[in-house]
């Protein structure tokens, strides 16, 4: 593992990101022969599912579970593969031609491959609420990162608000290692039981659900869960200090000093935005998906998607998309490895048990209207504090979709890159327009997708190839 530059130009497949479908695709390449770099933005491997497996210092193995221990393993095949393996590396380049323009020791570089995979996972859906952007207010995901890192816990009033399988996960570790929780407020739309009913079959016969059931058991054992919450609003001077949601048609004030919001998580789409890839609207995950084949591979030739990164399946199908891509990748370069690794039959097979159960999950955890698009002075774009009346005003005089509100608005054009406000401009803007997602469009993304310094831009090697790669972008 190293911290500084790619040791190569040129590489026979480029992985980029190194949670569960990065690895195991990682794993599998490198140990079939394949010259293969795994790029990956944290300190070290794992992704958010096993966020800092190989340092955590949280050692009770109950505390996290068994799933997330599970990833030890996976970790050490790919140490032990020949990969190539670089930690804090930001890809904020990837171009049709399959160069990746790379950020690692504080220098920025462009290296080929002739296949990519694209292992970037999943970002929380936003949750723009009231008094999201109040210090005291964070999304589970962030407070998962600081009790995995450094096995910090809540220790004052605490409510944790939203829905989905994290939801409950982030609940019971916290409480197992000794966190204190006030308050869970449930939003999940008691309609959407009705209609996950179809799929309830599978899900039963699924993994998810014993460990599911066991998590909310846990949970509602020992502290106050409300359910049917319809509405949430944080407030206070300059951070949070009150909590207002709604149940029943009843309106609850409870004072709070942290409030962890989550509804879910989405496809993390800029990177393959930025190349070209073809997405479109999932109606189901309500998300920008993009469109691959059974084998991952994307609209563009040479780039293969894997994981959540893909259409949220969990860590489980991650690693057998991952697998999936990175056997289509040794088949075409090293054809020879190919009947040395799992046969296409045996990892769809996996692949099929894993993603069993994810359709009722799907549309249980499908989160509310209110809680996606939101109304009045609640902040929609938080890098430029642009409001949803702002948009819709926008919308009154011309603005036609994200692109479009970039000129009157500047969304989207923070240092997110529109990660945390792209969904809810989308909806907002296909609602007031009377427009399906899919018509009103997405950003237009364009290198950089990650902010970088000047001086990384600086460090880029004064080649015609650097620099053609730069007007391309």
């Amino acid at each position: 593992m190293t911290t500084h530059g790619p040791n190569r130009d040129e590489y026979d497949v480029v992985v980029v990101g190194a949670g569960p479908a990065g690895l195991a695709a990682s794993a599998l390449a490198g140990q079939s022969g394949l010259a293969t770099l795994l790029l990956d933005e944290n300190p070290g491997p794992g992704g958010q599912v096993w966020r800092a497996i190989t340092s955590t210092p949280v050692k009770a193995k109950r505390m996290l579970g068994d799933d997330y221990w599970a990833g030890a393993r996976l970790v050490e095949e790919v140490r032990t593969s020949g990969t190539e393996i670089i930690q804090g590396a930001t890809v904020w380049s990837l171009d049709r031609h399959l160069e990746i323009g790379v950020s690692a020791g504080g220098g920025s570089r462009f290296i080929r491959a002739k296949r990519v995979i694209l292992a970037t996972g999943a970002l929380e859906r936003p949750f723009p609420i009231p008094g999201w952007t109040l210090p005291g207010v964070m999304t589970a995901g962030a407070a998962q990162t600081m009790l995995k890192s450094s096995g910090l816990v809540p220790d004052g009033r605490t409510v944790i608000a939203g829905q989905g399988p994290l939801f409950w996960l982030l609940t019971a570790q916290i409480l197992r290692m000794g966190g204190r929780i006030d308050l869970v407020l449930d939003t999940t739309d008691r309609r959407n039981y009705w209609r996950a009913l179809p799929h309830a079959a599978a899900f039963l016969s699924s993994p998810y659900f014993l460990k599911g059931f066991a998590m909310m058991r846990e949970v509602r054992a020992k502290l106050r869960v409300v359910s049917g919450v319809t509405k949430i609003a944080a407030s206070g001077q300059g951070r949070l200090e009150n909590i207002t949601y709604e149940v029943g048609g009843q309106s609850v004030t409870v004072p709070a000093d942290l409030l962890l919001l989550h509804q879910g998580i989405v496809p993390n789409v800029n990177l393959a935005m930025s190349a070209g890839v073809k997405h479109k609207w999932d109606d189901v995950q309500l998300c920008w998906s993009p469109i691959v084949d059974n084998n991952g591979a994307s609209s563009v030739d040479g780039i293969s998607i894997a994981g959540d990164g893909a259409g949220i399946g969990g860590a489980l199908a991650a690693i057998e998309r991952g697998r999936i891509a990175a056997r289509v990748a040794i088949e075409a370069l090293r054809p020879e490895a190919a009947a040395r690794i799992p046969s296409m039959d045996t990892l769809r097979s996996a692949l099929a048990k894993a993603e069993r159960g994810r359709a009722f999950l799907d549309v249980l955890f499908q989160p509310p209207r209110q809680f996606r698009i939101p109304d009045g002075e609640t902040i929609v774009c938080r890098c430029e504090e642009v409001t949803a009346q702002d948009v819709l005003d926008s919308i009154a005089i011309g603005a036609t979709g994200p692109n479009q509100l970039k000129a009157y608005r500047r969304t989207g054009m923070g240092p997110c890159q529109g990660r945390l406000c792209g969904l809810t401009v989308t909806e907002l803007m296909a609602e007031a327009r009377g427009k399906s997602p899919e018509e009103i469009g997405y950003y237009r993304l364009r290198a950089p997708v990650k902010p970088i310094t000047l001086a990384e831009l600086a460090a880029l090697p004064k080649s015609e190839a650097a620099t053609k790669a730069v007007v391309r972008g």
